[in-house]
């Protein structure tokens, strides 16, 4: 056990090999009002039988997909996870190994680098892949500094239908740097063509849309595009990978930087993270591309091998001048990405995209009918849509529905006010018939509004 410092000879010590004479020195740069001039008030120390009962009894006031139907979206998805995924991923050469910048990292660490690129280009369509970043967040955030530095120009478009999380952590970044931001409203719950080609001109360095949208809603995803390439900027493409199973991949509607939150593709729901960042893009822009990226080579016996390659455009080399601060890539989670997909396949992965279609477009219609819910805007879905509660309470709506142990979904006023009244719900391929059933019979307890309640909430 290591030895703790905590006698006043230790603390005198200590205090002296750095040069400060007391506490009050160490502490003179913090403000007296946030200073804590009391003892920390903690219960008791227990022992381990104590300790391991009470976090036992902690754990079990939550509420996971484990033990309630998830119809939760917004970013985060209960998906069917294959078994091989965790066994592999679970293996000590990768679950215990941290894979450092060096090029000295094992090959079979590179070599699961290289094989997700490879997956994920495939999965896109672009010709350039990272592995990876943080999250969904950081890689639109990325996406669009990418943008920005491959244009020159400072002006950065995005709809409100992108996620929301996603454009608050994108204008924190910009906050500070010399670049405006500027919002599409979408009223009808995707971008209107007609309001993006108002909002580009010769200063914009990209354009930023999702793809289906933060409400489920396909976009109109090739005008778009090609409004942002007419006025000169970038398109860059938030996209849902499991989506790919059926719609058009970014890359062949002409998306210049793509990218996502990888959760869906093997990562449990976690209470929301760690996660995974996806990010790929066109091989012009490849010296502007953030994280590490695994290149395919031979070493000196002509056998195939793997190495980090264009490492010039990261911060344990060019510091200042590097491409971005990223230092780690959850290449755990990534490696659980690239099992998942290896596994399912192309095929595999249109079912489970149908699935999600099929069961979405069942759930859309049975839980319109009887009055109280309706959906919110008339746009194709996939996986996720909005339902308006004419009752105006979705609280009670959702707190009826734990009740009876089922996520109802995720209510969007915590974003959009005007949509205080709504619901964003998803079906994932794991969904039944009748658990969807058994969330409509939760939702008929309650009659609809009056009509003049309706026309309130309208």
């Amino acid at each position: 056990m290591p030895y703790i410092y905590n006698t006043p000879a230790d603390q005198a010590a200590m205090l002296a090999a750095i040069g400060v004479g007391s506490l009050e020195e160490l502490f003179a740069s913090i403000p007296e009002d946030y200073r804590l001039r009391r003892a920390l008030d903690l219960p008791p120390a227990l022992g381990e039988l104590e300790l391991t009962a009470h976090m036992a009894a902690l754990a079990a006031a939550n509420s996971s997909p484990h033990d309630t139907v998830s119809f939760l979206g917004g970013g985060s998805y209960d998906h069917f996870i294959p078994a091989v995924v965790d066994y592999v991923a679970s293996r000590g050469e990768f679950y215990t190994s941290y894979t450092p910048y060096q090029p000295e990292v094992a090959q079979g660490n590179l070599q699961a680098m290289f094989e997700y690129q490879t997956l994920i280009c495939q999965l896109t369509g672009m010709e350039v892949s990272n592995q990876s970043l943080y999250d969904g967040g950081s890689a639109a955030t990325e996406g669009v500094l990418m943008a920005l530095a491959a244009t020159g120009r400072r002006r950065v478009v995005v709809g409100e239908s992108v996620h929301p999380e996603y454009r608050r952590t994108l204008e924190t970044y910009l906050k500070d740097l010399d670049a405006k931001l500027v919002t599409i409203g979408t009223p009808e719950g995707t971008i209107a063509p007609k309001d993006l080609a108002a909002a580009v001109d010769e200063h914009t360095a990209c354009v930023l849309l999702q793809q289906p949208n933060f409400f489920g809603a396909l976009e109109e995803a090739e005008p778009l595009v090609k409004i942002a390439h007419d006025a000169g900027a970038l398109a860059v493409v938030a996209f849902d990978p499991i989506s790919l199973g059926v719609l058009k991949r970014p890359g062949d509607y002409g998306a210049d930087i793509v990218v996502a939150e990888g959760q869906s593709l093997g990562t449990p729901m976690q209470f929301g993270g760690p996660y995974l960042g996806i990010m790929a893009c066109r091989e012009k822009f490849v010296r502007r591309l953030p994280g590490r990226i695994a290149g395919e080579t031979v070493d000196r016996r002509g056998k195939r091998c793997y190495v980090l390659t264009l490492q010039t455009r990261e911060q344990h080399i060019r510091r200042e001048k590097a491409t971005s601060n990223i230092c780690t890539n959850q290449g755990l989670f990534a490696l659980r990405a690239a099992v998942y997909l290896a596994v399912i396949g192309p095929k595999g992965l249109r079912r489970v995209a149908e699935l999600c279609a099929q069961k979405t477009a069942y759930a859309r219609e049975r839980l319109s009918v009887g009055g109280r819910l309706r959906p919110a805007f008339k746009a194709p879905t996939f996986k996720e849509f909005v339902l308006r509660d004419s009752s105006g309470n979705v609280d009670e709506l959702i707190g009826d529905a734990l009740a009876e142990g089922i996520f109802a979904g995720v209510p969007l006023g915590q974003w959009y006010p005007q949509l205080a009244d709504c619901l964003l719900v998803c079906v994932t391929e794991k969904r039944t018939k009748a658990e969807i059933d058994a969330l409509t019979s939760t939702v008929a307890k309650k009659p609809p509004a009056k009509p003049t309640e309706v026309a309130r909430h309208a």
